[in-house]
């Protein structure tokens, strides 16, 4: 399949150096030059994988990722034009899949795309091939239809909150390090930075726990890492 990326950033010369590199590997390229123009690509080309910037004009990434994620779990990339802390969680948190921190290198930012739509399809060929669900104390996940169900509600989660939450429900009372779920969901070598598993693992708390900081499904281990709660059927 030809994927399309979008790449979503009001300074030219990044989209045009993305589109090289990504034309390069063969996949079709889409650019928008502002927050405003960005929402009406992703709607009109639908695209397989949105690499978004945080500071744009009219609507920033933010806005954008947060409208985004409203209807559609399409994976998201966002470049940060700083390496402050805070703007790489505010992007986690809006549900973003991944973050790169301005300046990056072209080849590093294929990698990491490469890396995520690899895990989608991945994904999507095991979900066609699976009829398996797991269901523990009101907690149902089918992952052929790829749902969550808390009692009669439908969850609404990301492709990364998933695979998450399906990695540490199908491995009941194991425990996995931070790195080891990087390297298991994301497919990528990252050096230390660990941010992303800490918040993806808040905003899926958030949607599926009913009190987040007391946990009944995942639980921290502290110095370690998390585990699913219980046995599953």
């Amino acid at each position: 399949m030809n994927e399309r990326i979008m790449v979503a950033d009001d300074d030219s010369n990044i989209t045009d150096v993305c589109r090289r590199y990504l034309e390069r590997e063969g996949y079709t390229v889409v650019t928008a030059r502002d927050g405003l123009e960005a929402i009406e690509m992703w709607r009109s080309q639908t695209p397989h994988l949105i690499v978004l910037d945080l500071m744009m004009p009219h609507k920033n990434g933010w806005e954008v990722c947060n409208e985004i994620r409203q209807t559609e779990d399409v994976p998201i990339i966002m470049l940060t034009a700083r390496g402050e802390e805070q703007d790489r969680l505010m992007g986690l948190t809006m549900g973003a899949d991944d973050y790169l921190t301005k300046p990056f290198s072209p080849r590093e930012l294929v990698l990491r795309i490469k890396a995520v739509l690899r895990r989608t399809r991945t994904a999507q060929a095991s979900s066609a091939a699976s009829t398996h669900t797991i269901s523990y104390e009101g907690m149902m996940i089918d992952f052929a239809r790829r749902e969550v169900k808390i009692g009669e509600r439908l969850i609404d989660l990301t492709v990364t909150e998933f695979e998450m939450l399906y990695l540490l429900a199908s491995h009941p009372g194991q425990v996995f390090s931070r790195s080891q779920m990087m390297s298991k969901i994301w497919d990528f070598s990252y050096e230390g930075d660990t941010t992303t598993v800490t918040v993806h693992i808040r905003r899926l708390r958030e949607k599926i726990e009913q009190n987040a900081s007391d946990p009944k499904y995942i639980k921290t281990v502290w110095g370690i890492g998390y585990k699913f709660a219980g046995g599953s059927s």
